[in-house]
């Protein structure tokens, strides 16, 4: 999309159904404020996308080199720089996040660490001058480790609906087991390592909340 820089913003409809010119109409005059954001990511160029390496056969045997590195998990361990990233999107008006709170339950109280949930609240202002819907994402980022991890994941998001200049809390919960875990194929079970794991909030903007929680012991479970 070479043109893309050259104009003031770019709708992505996706497939509306029959209504879909009335409801592109309504977004372009205004009526209606977009608040979606994009589930995959556009690259620049076609040789900046993950699999352009290895989008071959050899006698029949297809390598699949990106390994895990697929989607915005490419694009964020290369530090290649996309033409629309995963999860962005525009609005007509502005949002602010603050406050963010991050709790955990102790494995001694009610729940185990294989159900132990941690939980996440910010305050997300509208600041702008008309009535919108945000969209806030919560991320993951694991500790070192002497395996191929993801940068971040996403591992919740929310979206929430919002008058001009008003606040609400958006509360998100996680199970620390899920949002942590790892295959380990020499075990063949799941691990969650010990460590200390970032957590990031993003929505609209470049703006970023970080805050952390701990695991306080490497596990290994199985099932789903």
């Amino acid at each position: 999309m070479p043109w893309a820089q050259d104009a003031r913003a770019v709708l992505q409809a996706w497939f509306g159904g029959n209504e879909c010119g009335n409801g592109i109409a309504d977004v372009l005059y205004g009526d209606v404020n977009p608040s979606g954001k994009l589930p995959i990511t556009f690259p620049r160029r076609l040789q900046d996308n993950p699999s352009y390496v290895n989008f071959r056969s050899e006698r029949g045997r297809v390598l699949y080199g990106e390994d895990i590195y697929v989607g915005y998990r490419y694009y964020e361990k290369t530090q290649v720089e996309p033409a629309f990233a995963f999860g962005h999107g525009l609005s007509y008006t502005t949002f602010s996040r603050s406050n963010l709170k991050i709790t955990t339950v102790p494995e001694a109280a009610k729940y185990s660490e294989s159900g132990e949930p941690v939980t996440v609240s910010v305050d997300v202002t509208n600041t702008g001058t008309v009535a919108g819907a945000e969209v806030v994402q919560l991320w993951i980022v694991p500790p070192a480790t002497d395996v191929n991890r993801p940068v971040r994941e996403l591992k919740a998001f929310h979206k929430v609906f919002l008058q001009p200049g008003r606040t609400q809390t958006v509360q998100l919960q996680v199970e620390k087991k899920l949002a942590t875990s790892w295959w380990d194929e020499a075990r063949d079970k799941w691990i969650s390592e010990k460590g200390r794991y970032e957590v990031l909030i993003t929505g609209t903007g470049d703006e970023q909340l970080r805050g952390e929680f701990n695991v306080d012991k490497t596990r290994f479970w199985l099932g789903l």
